[in-house]
């Protein structure tokens, strides 16, 4: 039976709450290792977005007994990428100002933006990156999740 409760809005701020402490705690965990200088153990966010994306529209998916519109299928993904993003870059700054701010200094030496690289600008590449990454991550999830009988627009030639 479909569940009319759930929205593209709710679902992906509820889903995008659950992306972001998973990225959360893996941050916290990679930082424990001090991984959090190589920038190639960022690429598991990536991932942990991908999981968080694909979770947010299939549950959107099966609360409307398999027919789901495409736009909002897109919708719910792209919401779940921002929200996620957005609060985990808020864990960022609270993280590199107050609870480990020497973690700038590993991150100022490994980084393209050198020592012009601060908290805010982290916090808006943070932001910028996974909200990119969640619009192309929905695009690809969405070939699989849309409804069998979804056709193309026609006629606008």
């Amino acid at each position: 039976m479909a569940d009319s409760t759930i929205t593209p809005e709710t679902n992906g701020v509820r889903y995008g709450l659950y992306t972001s402490v998973g990225m959360m705690v893996y941050f916290v965990g990679a930082s424990f290792f001090n991984l959090t200088e190589r920038i190639e153990f960022s690429f598991l966010n990536g991932l942990i977005l991908a999981v968080g994306v694909c979770f947010s529209i299939a549950r959107f998916k099966r609360s409307r007994d398999g027919r789901m519109a495409y736009l909002a299928g897109f919708g719910t993904g792209i919401i779940t990428a921002l929200i996620a993003s957005v609060a985990f870059a808020f864990f960022f700054i609270v993280y590199a100002g107050v609870i480990n701010p020497g973690i700038m200094d590993g991150l100022q030496a490994q980084d393209l933006f050198g020592y012009d690289l601060s908290v805010t600008i982290a916090f808006l590449a943070i932001i910028l990156q996974g909200a990119m990454s969640g619009m192309i991550i929905s695009l690809i999830a969405m070939q699989y999740f849309k409804s069998p009988e979804h056709q193309p627009m026609t006629g606008l030639e």
